[in-house]
């Protein structure tokens, strides 16, 4: 265990709990958990204490779009972003917000996004990012459970969140736009007792001189909702203590592993600001006084402008490197014979040099200026640092861009539960490749026994349900106190995925112990919750769904109602046998599209909607190993029985897409 350092003995079996194992700390905490410095009580001092160093450093940026022209980035200092964030906080406590109250902030990465949230954490306002993808009733909820009383909004989202505007009036009071708000909307709004304020207008209500608040570590930052695993969105609520650890675990990481950021570096911001982790990655580089770039909000564009921002760290999701490099590795395929030679000898010849042990910057020099520059330009030519999370990294992918970006990699595993990432690779340890490295340096893990699904912490090799421990984890479910009992026990954060330990320290996430995974695009799925919707088709008897983290897209195996597909295929003149039908590519497309139908009738989202389907004539059964003797699937079995088909679904549904 060359990375991780035992501080805890193992657990045997007693009293109805499974077996764990022992208790680790990264090789960079080996003599305990980081402590937050004296005198540090708030994210907010991360932002005062960059403004009176560098007040006139770029702080945020965005492109200026005029009709269809598009300008270079246009920055906001140190300086004028806090005396924006002092002035709107001051005009939130002028509306009867006081401190630890609700403010939502509701739209698309942006300078206004940033600003409304260091508004509230100057005076020590809970801070609830609104978004729509937990479903159409999401905003309204979060809105109603977690009392929000005003709310930052996004232009192109106030007509969202006036039409729920009936049901959740009782507590919000004020809605701010990101920029104007029409005469229309503001009469609208007023008939049910909210006032609307375009931005201009609500900084004017705001001044320089207010007293701010004192703030403390066990204070409430920010509340954050996350999909659960069937109903409603569950509200992570998350100290100001957390949030600050985990951004100094994430700089003295960088210290002992690789090079911390500095005023000088600069960060893409395109990942939603309403999660975790690229909250934690832009609250770290306002720590840094770094400058922050965002994109314009268009997939369309993102390449064109990280090539005009040219930063120096980029943290992306699978999805993002995935599609990068199947752009670059099209070039590299149709590119001369020449060409395809020489980058085939450069990317073996460093791939060699890596496993060896040598770092990035000396595993192939000459190589990287004449071969791989091309890549690096690809992502803006100055980025040193790449970080990957949300979903597991396929190893391709990942080894590709280690040995072609000319820069270090590193991936990492966490929750919104665990402010972000808990575990994190080593930039330029190679053998971590395919894991999510070591604990972070404010953290614990151990791996808890799955008995039921074979999973055993004491064995040789070791495997579990990943368990954490530490200063940076969230201090329970807002509003739901029997959800924070279900996984936080014995101080203990059961994170319901399945790790193993590798012989080096790593962990390699292999499995979820319950039925819910994450789609490649970070999507959860609770996939009980859907088979139950789609088995109210009358055209089926049964449904094993599936999907996971290296896909975007579900597909399934089917078994249809014998007398219904048939029924179908005498209408349509067909006589084959019910073995055939099954094969029947008609068939197929029949049951799928009425599948999807049922779906979207029960308001399935997108991307719980099928893209394939394999027709199976023979019911699932024990003789095979598919179900238990009470009939529930056996979901393993079931991968392992019909993995070529479950292949093959997607290699048709990705030919159909092209």
């Amino acid at each position: 265990m060359d990375f991780i350092v035992k501080v805890e003995e193992s657990r045997p079996a007693a009293d109805g709990r499974p077996s764990a194992g022992p208790v680790y700390r990264s090789i960079y905490a080996k003599d305990g958990l980081m402590e937050l410095p004296e005198g540090l009580e708030s994210p907010w001092q991360f932002l005062s204490d960059s403004a009176k160093k560098y007040p006139n450093n770029p702080m945020l940026g965005r492109r200026q779009v005029k009709e269809t022209k598009v300008g270079p980035y246009v920055w906001l200092t140190y300086q004028e972003v806090h005396d924006a964030a002092l002035r709107m906080g001051s005009a939130i406590r002028s509306r009867g917000v006081n401190p630890g109250d609700r403010c939502g902030i509701f739209g698309s990465n942006c300078p206004q996004w940033l600003t409304a949230m260091e508004a509230c954490n100057s005076h020590a306002i809970t801070y609830v990012p609104l978004y729509d993808t937990l479903g159409a009733n999401a905003v309204e909820f979060i809105i109603n459970h977690a009392e929000v009383s005003i709310a930052f909004v996004q232009e192109n989202k106030i007509s969202a969140i006036l039409s729920c505007l009936p049901n959740c009036s009782t507590h919000l009071k004020t809605i701010v736009s990101f920029a104007n708000i029409s005469s229309t909307q503001k009469e609208e709004a007023e008939g049910l007792g909210v006032s609307c304020f375009s931005w201009e207008e609500f900084s004017q209500l705001g001044n320089l001189d207010c007293e701010l608040p004192p703030k403390q570590r066990t204070d409430i930052c920010t509340i954050m909702y996350t999909s659960g695993t069937t109903g409603e969105p569950k509200g992570v609520i998350i100290t100001n203590g957390a949030i600050m650890a985990e951004v100094l675990s994430v700089e003295q990481i960088l210290f002992l592993t690789d090079k911390v950021c500095t005023e000088g570096d600069s960060y893409f911001s395109f990942l939603p600001l309403a999660h975790i982790y690229d909250q934690i990655m832009e609250s770290y580089c306002i720590y840094k006084g770094s400058s922050i770039g965002f994109w314009r909000g268009d997939i369309r564009f993102l390449m064109e402008d990280l090539q005009e921002l040219r930063p120096t760290m980029f943290c992306g999701v699978p999805r993002v490197y995935d599609r990068i490099y199947t752009g670059i590795a099209n070039k590299v395929s149709s590119s001369g014979a020449l060409r395809k030679t020489l980058f085939q000898y450069a990317y073996n010849y460093k791939l060699a040099n890596l496993e060896k042990g040598l770092p990035q910057e000396n595993a192939a020099p000459l190589f990287d200026k004449l071969v791989f520059d091309k890549m690096k330009q690809a992502l803006g030519g100055r980025v040193r640092i790449l970080l990957s999370g949300a979903a597991p990294l396929p190893r391709h992918v990942e080894e590709f861009f280690r040995v072609t970006a000319c820069s270090t990699l590193s991936q990492g595993y966490g929750l919104t539960e665990s402010c972000g990432g808990s575990l994190t690779s080593i930039g330029n340890v190679f053998p971590m490749m395919g894991t999510v490295g070591v604990p972070m340096t404010t953290i614990e893990t151990r791996l808890e026994s799955v008995p039921e699904m074979g999973y055993d912490a004491l064995s040789s090799v070791p495997r579990g349900e990943i368990c954490l421990r530490g200063k940076s984890l969230f201090s329970g479910y807002h509003k739901r106190q029997d959800l924070t009992e279900e996984v936080l026990i014995d101080g203990w954060f059961h994170t319901g995925d399945i790790g193993e330990l590798q012989p080096n320290g790593a962990m390699k996430i292999i499995d979820r112990k319950k039925n819910i995974f994450k789609l490649s695009q970070g999507e959860y799925v609770a996939v009980e919750n859907i088979e139950s919707k789609y088995l109210q088709c009358p055209l089926i008897t049964s449904i094993w769904v599936y999907g996971n983290s290296f896909e975007s897209f579900l597909v399934a195996v089917v078994v249809p109602d014998r007398k219904a597909l048939e029924d179908w295929a005498a209408e349509h003149h067909l006589t084959d046998d019910f073995k055939s039908l099954c094969q029947n590519l008609k068939a197929r497309k029949y049951i799928l599209d009425e599948l999807n139908s049922v779906g979207q009738k029960q308001q399935l989202r997108g991307f719980e909607l099928l893209k394939a389907v394999h027709l199976e004539p023979n019911p699932f059964d024990m003789e095979r190993d598919l179900i238990t003797p009470t009939f529930k699937l056996k979901r393993t079995h079931l991968l392992k029985y019909y993995k070529d088909r479950i292949d093959k679904l997607y290699s048709e549904a990705k030919e159909a897409r092209v």
